[in-house]
């Protein structure tokens, strides 16, 4: 545990992350911790320990458990090998994929890791097929063999230059195949994998304990003995036991006025450090096609065209998110401002003229849902404001419901709302995953949207291309698209911020492309 009576020189910094990397500080002589397990803290608890079942925040502990075939090494924008030795595509038609194991490979349990526990994992994955689960990344995979032990063949039934951000996902998560069933979850809390560290113990919403892998063999230098994560339902908590030396890291869900306090406080908690740095990770409302209202385009045109991104960016969020246009965020290859360059600045009036040409003449009935424990602490507020937007307008009638994260999982999968919020952070950096995920009739939300220009057309096209510099207008005819059938109404672009105590190290360069903490970059710095 951290000891707050350490000798250290007293510094507080905010620093982005391209400086922090130049901060003073040594690992131990043995690159081991020797004060017990860094304690790291988040909002996003794991909502299942299954590979197969999870295409959300679960990701984060898998990528620390668990192993892909390729993966992220800090600072890689492209996946690298991790318990694959070699992968690449054997045809012009990126068409088929071959990957070949490194030697020796191992679960944690001593069981081996070969081809068939590959080919297992991600069968599973398609043979288990959960609602919303992530069989929806491999819609271009025909079939998968093993014709040796460290030799991996993955056949595509179309081109997809994009596969190989696809493996190195934690849904492709490599499982050993005596625990994980082939055509069912694996339901008794228990974990078997063969990543940087093994999953010591686990108390669902609360804790998860990690300690290093001796089996592990990979990419990952680990700078630590043990990482034990903690679940908190709020920023407020997470943020007093990061104070209160109970935890050294926090990673996620840090609430903007959180963010606001620690930047002013510069030089007064001398004990803490801010890193900020750039992030894809958005929030936006889902419309239920189902539902009588929530399913008419002219309804979710007028609700495009009243919601107030700048407002809920600065006064829920204190301009520590950026108002997001488009589905797919800035700094991304094919974003465009495609609901402003069509709606403009929020208009009462022009709503209103969408509505009455549309006959609708009357309040527009509409529940929005929200979850109360996933995506940080102002997520309540946020559908407060939107709710305040649109009933101020006249022109609709709003009632907002929400549930814990599991059980909303489960309502927007049995498609029981009409207008629900989501997150997303990306599965690789590429504008591709904030397409491709939500359209079709399987997808990431639970909610079909066939969009077949999209799925037939544009991203087939797209996934021939290994520059992913020449898909843009692809990319760019899509969000038309999307902003024409206003069924996904983006609201923000988040940024990332990981507050720690000052004397820990290796933030820097722990997060990967899709913004999942590499645990085991974090160390103590042991000297000045």
């Amino acid at each position: 545990m951290f000891n707050r009576n350490r000798g250290l020189r007293r510094v507080a910094a905010i620093v982005s992350i391209s400086s922090l990397a130049t901060g003073c500080g040594i690992l131990s002589p043995d690159g081991s911790d020797d004060e017990g397990p860094i304690v790291v803290g988040t909002t996003s608890a794991p909502s299942t320990l299954d590979p197969a079942a999870s295409w959300d925040g679960s990701w984060e502990l898998f990528r620390n458990i668990y192993q892909t075939l390729l993966s992220y090494p800090s600072g890689a924008t492209a996946p690298q090998p991790d318990a694959a030795e070699q992968c690449s595509f054997t045809d012009a038609s990126h068409q088929t994929y071959r990957c070949e194991l490194r030697e020796g490979l191992a679960f944690s349990n001593g069981d081996r890791l070969d081809a068939q526990a590959v080919k297992h994992s991600i069968d599973r994955v398609k043979q288990i097929n959960v609602n919303g689960g992530p069989a929806g990344l491999l819609g271009t995979l025909e079939r998968v063999q093993a014709p040796s032990e460290r030799e991996v063949v993955f056949h595509l039934n179309k081109p997809d230059a994009t596969f190989p951000f696809v493996l190195a996902t934690p849904a492709m998560s490599i499982v050993e195949p005596g625990g994980y069933p082939a055509d069912a979850l694996r339901e008794d809390g228990e974990v078997v994998g063969s990543g940087p560290y093994a999953l010591r113990s686990y108390a669902d919403g609360e804790r998860a304990e990690l300690v290093r892998n001796d089996r592990y063999k990979g990419f990952a230098e680990r700078r630590n003995d043990a990482v034990t994560v903690r679940y908190f339902k709020d920023s407020a908590g997470m943020v007093k036991a990061l104070r209160d030396g109970e935890i050294q890291v926090t990673y996620r869900g840090l609430a903007a006025d959180d963010i606001i306090t620690l930047q002013q406080q510069t030089g007064e908690d001398e004990n803490l450090q801010l890193v900020e740095g750039s992030g894809t990770e958005i929030r936006y409302l889902v419309f239920n096609p189902e539902d009588p209202w929530a399913g008419r385009k002219e309804v979710r045109r007028a609700i495009a065209q009243v919601v107030d991104r700048a407002a809920i960016a600065h006064t829920i969020y204190r301009d520590t998110v950026d108002p997001l246009y488009s589905m797919v965020p800035k700094g991304l290859t094919g974003h465009t401002t495609g609901f402003f360059d069509d709606y403009g600045d929020p208009s009462v009036s022009k709503a209103r003229k969408i509505l009455s040409e549309a006959g609708i003449t009357e309040p527009v009935p509409l529940t929005l849902w929200y979850t109360t424990d996933r995506y940080g602490s102002e997520t309540g507020r946020e559908f407060e404001e939107i709710e305040r937007q649109l009933e101020s307008s006249g022109l609709f009638r709003v009632t907002l419901e929400n549930r814990p994260w599991k059980t909303y999982v489960a309502g927007y999968q049995k498609g029981e709302y009409p207008v629900f919020g989501r997150g997303w952070s990306p599965d690789f950096p590429d504008a591709e995953n904030f397409i491709a995920p939500f359209v079709g009739d399987q997808n990431a939300l639970g909610t079909p949207y066939p969009a077949p220009e999209i799925t037939g057309e544009l991203l087939p096209r797209s996934r021939r291309e290994s520059d992913r510099a020449n898909v843009e207008r692809d990319f760019e005819r899509a969000q038309e698209i999307l902003v024409d059938d206003a069924r996904l109404l983006p609201l923000w672009q988040g940024k990332q911020y990981v507050a720690a105590h000052a004397d820990i190290s290796g933030a820097e360069g722990a997060m990967d492309p899709s913004t999942i903490m590499m645990m085991w970059q974090l160390y103590r710095k042991t000297s000045w």
